[in-house]
């Protein structure tokens, strides 16, 4: 058919397929199958807080703890943590290829063993190695609960569900102290491992009765040699950062080959993905300022924040002279502020725009962080708990904004894909976190201590000088003569501290220009044009329906 001036007409415009609906069964028991996901997450979040209470004992001589050096306690953190990132990338992928419930349970029971397994272990080495078992089981876990929540909520509840989830983590973080306050008080270091499991068991059993499966039907293929890059890479920088805090010497050859090695790797990494048919992670995504700036900010929030929740565990019961359940407890104002806030964060959001929101965010990290280098051994109670509270709500007003900009960047088959950016540059942050300011800790603390070993005899004071509760044990042993030791070890530590929490507090700021640079502001109105009503990214929104 053609018009009278010759030209073929116009054919007639056939309107979009609908997206697919969640089915009306999954639909009815979303809000329940939330609180499953929760609990799964919560095994794997109450691990690392309680970890993070038991450090310190974990550090004591034999039979108390297994005499851990910070080093080797940084270690068990980072093993698992590198472990976790390493594979988040192929945990995601597996998911939307072969189902996300099965990697979800896959990722539960490994867990649970290595859990088992650590509550056992009889030397550093053996609990390192355990950990980095359990972050194997944990890197099917995360990024598959985040993934099942956005296939059971439509778009328009998802910033609720996720800002539900994200809650979840600061219970996570509240109930970690506690429990392990309560366990080592009672129970030998290993029950903080050994609480894991039964948890996990409840898990297992809920997620088979109550949890639907859902996979791509497009899926990609598994890039190996992308996940074998980035946890060599990953792992090689790591380790030259901790071994700089070691000898507090970054220019020696043994921190230098790996760090140099470490990066060349990961260069490696970024090319290889740019120039794969199937990369484990798509570079193409980053070039979304909006996307580029909520994995940014939740790499940096968690850089600034994970090493200072490594060293306040020091500060609390070394120098201040806390239990580890009073340690726990001064946690949970951090932990009841995520509790209060995240959920509530999309209204925030919706009123004011996600740049404001997690800009001011920011800020309220760098301030909760920054407020650590006033801290001294007499610092009171109530000023601790109002900067943990602060802490805690600018983390609400953060995490879950860019987790809902990431994951709605994404179509909702390649939800695994993008839970595992989410969670890679969390972990990945958090690690290296850990790794830099517990070097800068490390090494800060050994430059000060150095001085005042003079009464230490020759072959033990590289040891005594490690850390404080290294400093400490040697001066216990001196009796008497070691009573001054004990102040200056307090007194380096103290010094150590302020540093390195100024150095948080820079990065949570370089992370509040980035979010207030390149997140979008508040979106102009909707309007109506000729296609129909656009959303606030633009997007034709999917049709209402009315359910039955």
């Amino acid at each position: 058919m053609s018009t009278p001036s010759g030209a073929p007409a116009a054919a007639p415009r056939t309107p979009q397929p609908e997206p697919p609906r969640i089915p009306e069964a999954v639909h009815r028991r979303r809000w329940l199958i939330l609180g499953v996901l929760m609990f799964s997450l919560l095994i794997i979040v109450l691990d690392n807080s309680i970890l993070n209470v038991a450090v310190k004992t974990i550090a004591a001589p034999a039979p108390a703890g297994i005499g851990a050096t910070q080093s080797e306690l940084e270690w068990a953190i980072n093993s698992y943590t590198l472990v976790f990132a390493g594979l988040l990338f192929t945990s995601g992928l597996l998911g939307d290829r072969i189902g996300r419930k099965k990697v979800l349970l896959f990722g539960i029971f490994v867990f649970g063993a290595g859990s088992a397994l650590a509550a056992l272990s009889g030397s550093p080495a053996e609990l390192i190695g355990y950990r980095a078992l359990m972050g194997f089981g944990a890197a099917f876990v995360m990024p598959a609960t985040l993934a099942v929540l956005m296939n059971v909520f439509e778009r328009e509840e998802q910033p609720k569900a996720i800002g539900i989830w994200a809650g979840g983590v600061g219970l996570g973080i509240a109930i970690g102290p506690i429990t392990g306050g309560l366990l080592l008080e009672h129970f030998w270091w290993g029950s903080i491992f050994l609480v894991n499991v039964p948890v996990a068991v409840v898990a297992l059993v809920a997620m088979v009765l109550l949890v639907p499966d859902s996979r791509d039907p497009r899926p990609g293929k598994v890039d190996p040699l992308g996940v074998l890059l980035s946890i060599v890479g990953l792992v090689l920088l790591v380790y030259g950062i901790i071994r700089g805090g070691e000898l507090a010497d970054f220019t020696d050859a043994s921190v230098l080959l790996p760090l140099l090695a470490g990066l060349a790797v990961l260069a490696g990494f970024v090319w290889h993905e740019k120039r794969s048919s199937h990369p484990a992670i798509d570079i193409s995504y980053f070039k979304k300022p909006a996307f580029a700036a909520a994995v940014a900010a939740i790499a940096l929030v968690f850089f600034a924040l994970m090493g200072v929740t490594f060293f306040s565990a020091f500060y609390l019961q070394s120098v201040r002279g806390y239990s580890a359940l009073d340690s726990g407890l001064l946690i949970v104002p951090l932990a009841a502020a995520q509790m209060i806030f995240a959920p509530r964060a999309r209204l925030v959001v919706d009123r004011f725009g996600a740049r404001a929101v997690c800009t001011v965010g920011m800020l309220l990290v760098a301030v909760g962080l920054a407020a650590f280098a006033f801290f001294d051994a007499g610092t009171p109670v109530w000023a601790l708990c109002v900067v943990f509270f602060v802490q805690g709500t600018g983390m609400a007003h953060i995490m879950p904004p860019v987790t809902v900009a990431v994951m709605q960047a994404l179509p909702r088959e390649k939800a695994g894909s993008g839970s595992a950016i989410n969670n890679t540059f969390r972990q990945v942050g958090g690690a290296l976190g850990i790794a830099v300011l517990g070097s800068v800790l490390s090494t800060t603390y050994r430059g000060s201590i150095e001085g005042h070993l003079g009464a230490v005899p020759a072959a033990a004071r590289d040891a005594a000088g490690e850390s404080i509760e290294a400093t400490v044990a040697v001066a216990e042993k001196l009796g008497p003569a070691g009573r001054p030791l004990i102040g200056s070890a307090y007194d380096a530590f103290l010094h150590a501290m302020h540093v390195t929490a100024l150095g948080s507090a820079a990065v949570a700021l370089i992370g509040a220009a980035v979010v207030a640079f390149f997140l979008p502001g508040l979106p102009p109105a909707q309007r109506l044009d000729g296609s129909g009503e656009t959303d606030k990214a633009g997007e034709t929104p999917e049709p209402a329906t009315t359910r039955g």
